[in-house]
């Protein structure tokens, strides 16, 4: 069993800062991947940041938020800066984890809550 754990998320005015933290516990023998995505009202889920070989990011959040690993913690962060109210959604952790050799699977976290005021 694999359970991710989302933290950090809040109300902050337009302008401000928030860390989000995701940390996975369970059956790990490696994790992959670890991202961001985000989920806005009446939207689609969409990618914000991931880590795993390469670093990507939305061209939305370019500039403004970072993206970062703990691999002794199997934790994933994402400090976001400069937020705006269009970045107001609810934040999801996934990752990509072999939970023996060879078996791969997608588990995701429950969601975390970001508000923007302006």
């Amino acid at each position: 069993q694999v359970q991710l754990v989302e933290s950090g998320g809040g109300l902050v005015q337009a302008g401000g800062s928030l860390r989000l933290s995701c940390a996975a516990s369970g059956s790990i023998f490696s994790i992959n991947r670890m991202g961001w995505y985000r989920q806005a009202p009446g939207q689609q889920r969409e990618l914000v940041a991931v880590s795993g070989g390469s670093t990507n990011y939305a061209d939305s959040v370019k500039g403004r938020f970072t993206i970062s690993r703990d691999n002794a913690k199997n934790t994933v962060y994402l400090q976001m800066n400069s937020l705006k109210p269009e970045d107001t959604a609810v934040y999801y952790c996934k990752a990509t984890i072999q939970v023996v050799p060879g078996r791969m699977g997608d588990y995701w976290g429950q969601g975390t809550q970001v508000t923007v005021s302006s």
